[in-house]
């Protein structure tokens, strides 16, 4: 599936542009086309290089996912009262601040009063309704039972986002204390040795190996910080592109997973992630076979998205969920046992959230207990880089004052 950006133009005369994946240009020509827009322009990418300050700008406006969650279940609310969906629409877009709030309502209020389902709606902005949002509004509208669809999408987009905002917190005091303690040392390296390297100069004294290397290494950040620095960015640059490489970020993924702590932190968060979504997905009557496809497509791990994709077919073929992933041989095994009991007691649903839940606080547990080793090992690995550079320095102190006796 490649990504196409488009413009068009709307019944009334108004233009739009989005992104959307398809399988070829003429594909996407046809969806268009079906409905009811005029495309005035299909290129392949996000355009970026073409129009890099408006894609900024309109990036700069978009709205959080935290303000579409919000949106979800007070639109949810203003249905259970008994308010039609058009009318609970129009209420939030009058009572919504933001210029861009303010305009994606208003879209979604058009379409409804164009006639159109609020599933094909929402699926013309793909920046804030990714596919299971879609689907899910489309079983709603289905089974009729839109109110609850929508509060169950809230609440799954408020369980995610608090997996992964624990997930960044957790990241954010030990960043600080690999910053600060990066840039105590260079700040050493670059200041303070070279006080005491023109002592040693002055002194005519020979430097020990080890003091040599620590002011050869000042030296290098002193003279030549621009190449390192370009160098740090056109590695991470590098890094980056070779990523978008399917291949090396499929073997990328599966060095991650392999790793001791972090392997088995990543398996914990993903497999929260993709029971949820299946657990959603499938208690809203969306066929099982369909609801893989989609929760693999939430996952981040190329190789479990790969195993869910696999795992899929083998659906196809008659075999049972906890099987089908079981042959992967990349899922824990406490989940794959309690998918196979609630196959076997009729609540896969019940069972695939109680799955998440166990795996979210697992995360949560692996977190703290992480941070409760990182702490102490960087602070002792700051001590012993600094130690180090004090050391070298009274080598060199102590070899001048031998030589002057």
């Amino acid at each position: 599936m490649n990504l196409y950006r488009y413009e068009v133009v709307r019944n009334n005369g108004e233009r739009s542009e989005g992104e959307r994946r398809s399988p070829s240009r003429e594909v996407l020509l046809a969806q268009l086309q079906a409905e009811g827009f005029i495309p005035l322009q299909i290129r392949e990418g996000s355009g970026l290089g073409r129009r890099p300050l408006r894609l900024l700008q309109r990036r700069a406006k978009r709205l959080p996912p935290a303000t579409i969650t919000a949106l979800t279940r007070e639109l949810a609310t203003l249905l259970e009262s008994g308010i039609p969906l058009e009318r609970g629409l129009s209420i939030l877009r009058d009572l919504a601040q933001e210029e861009e709030q303010q305009r994606l309502l208003g879209e979604l209020l058009q379409g409804l009063q164009q006639g159109d389902h609020l599933s094909d709606v929402v699926e013309r902005e793909p920046d804030y309704f990714p596919k299971i949002y879609i689907n899910m509004v489309r079983a709603g509208e289905r089974s009729g039972a839109m109110e609850q669809v929508l509060i169950q999408l809230a609440e799954y987009r408020e369980r995610s986002q608090a997996l992964r905002e624990s997930v960044r917190s957790a990241l954010i005091y030990p960043s600080i204390l690999v910053t600060v303690a990066g840039l105590s040392v260079i700040l050493l390296l670059m200041f303070v040795v070279p006080q005491f390297q023109q002592m040693f100069e002055d002194m005519g004294a020979t430097l020990p190996l080890a003091t040599r290397i620590v002011v050869a290494i000042g030296e290098g950040f002193r003279h030549y910080w621009w190449l390192l620095l370009a160098l740090i960015l056109g590695t991470t640059a590098a890094f980056a592109a070779a990523l978008e490489r399917p291949h090396i970020r499929l073997r990328w993924d599966g060095y991650l997973l392999r790793l001791p702590l972090l392997g088995d932190l990543l398996t914990k968060v993903e497999t929260a992630r993709f029971t949820r979504t299946l657990a959603v997905l499938a208690s809203n009557g969306l066929p099982l076979l369909s609801s893989m496809q989609l929760a693999g497509d939430v996952m981040t791990n190329r190789v479990l998205t790969t195993a869910v994709k696999e795992a899929a077919e083998r659906l196809k073929s008659g075999q049972r969920l906890a099987g089908s992933l079981e042959v992967a041989g990349v899922f824990p095994p406490l989940a794959l046992q309690m998918i196979r009991v609630g196959e076997e007691s009729g609540s896969l649903s019940k069972m695939l959230l109680r799955v998440a839940d166990v795996y979210d606080q697992e995360v949560k547990n692996a977190i703290n207990r992480a941070l409760t080793l990182i702490e102490p090992v960087l602070i002792v690995g700051l001590g012993v880089v600094v130690a180090a550079i004090i050391a070298s320095i009274l080598m060199a102190i102590l070899g001048a004052n031998q030589l002057a006796f």
